[in-house]
């Protein structure tokens, strides 16, 4: 990793919201934790490296899930093991999401993956930040409203329909890849819905997931269009947060959309890079 190639996050939150580690050392604690060691696949979802290139997808090629990094760099070919893994996956009929940061070499890999029939997707901040302060700040709902960790098929259900209510597409995955899952995994994350009961609609949801480092990952955060501006998002941060620290993880990582950005940054949290992802779909 480039230590010259951080982003400050141009601003301060209060100073009882603030980390006792500087924004550089988040960055590094990240790298060293999370995309430094080589994670452990599934017989599902298996982790393979082609050189520097390391690739996750699902076993059935009509899975949701297919990934690609590089941390470590592509060698002295580039090219050459981007068409690589490109073919891998066109073969496969696969589509596949290679993960960029604005400090992973070489210096031009975002232009290199678009030659080779990627499409860039939209930039988002790669937020960090400890656990302990974010979990420490009250959770302030609406009167009546509760914020809980989802506990049967139904939850998943209602977190679907909302999905759909909000983004106007099927999000089947939610029950036919995230539930199966929790499931299998129930270490591997929680999620998280505010609800005013467990008959009603799901008005807002979002997942934390662990892994063998000590951050948990703050993924989603969907809200019903007509609860936003609420604070419903932040009481699934806070929420998370807490669930995390109790599974042992001190820190936490956003990969924020500018919507997310300020929220997240009011709270103590740190923008530390940029994150883009570049897709390759050989369907389309």
């Amino acid at each position: 990793m480039n230590p010259s190639s951080f982003q400050s996050d141009g601003g301060q939150a209060s100073s009882d919201l603030m980390s006792s580690l500087t924004p550089e050392e988040l960055l590094r604690v990240f790298h060293d934790q999370t995309r430094a060691p080589v994670p452990l696949g599934t017989a599902a979802r298996p982790i393979e490296l082609d050189g520097p290139v390391r690739k996750q997808y699902d076993v059935d090629p009509t899975g949701h899930f297919a990934m690609v990094e590089s941390p470590d760099g592509l060698g002295d070919d580039p090219d050459g093991l981007i068409a690589r893994v490109r073919d891998f996956f066109a073969d496969r009929g696969q589509r596949v999401e290679w993960k960029t940061y604005d400090y992973d070499g070489p210096a031009d890999l975002g232009g290199r993956l678009v030659a080779a029939g990627f499409v860039r997707q939209d930039d988002e901040a790669l937020i960090l930040g400890e656990a302990a302060p974010l979990a420490a700040q009250d959770i302030d709902l609406p009167d009546g409203l509760v914020v809980r960790a989802a506990d049967d098929f139904a939850d998943f259900a209602r977190m679907r329909t909302m999905s759909e209510t909000v983004w106007g597409e099927s999000q089947a995955w939610v029950t036919e890849s995230l539930y199966p899952d929790w499931v299998a995994r129930p270490e591997s994350m929680d999620v998280v819905v505010i609800e005013e009961s467990r008959d009603g609609p799901v008005l807002c949801a979002a997942r934390g997931e662990y892994d063998s480092s000590g951050f948990t990952g703050l993924w989603g955060g969907s809200t019903l269009a007509g609860w936003r501006g609420r604070g419903l998002y932040r009481a699934t941060l806070l929420h998370r947060a807490r669930l995390g620290l109790e599974r042992g993880k001190d820190y936490v990582r956003v990969d924020a959309s500018p919507d997310s950005e300020p929220i997240l940054r009011r709270l103590g949290l740190h923008r530390v890079a940029t994150t883009t992802p570049y897709v390759f779909d050989p369907r389309a």
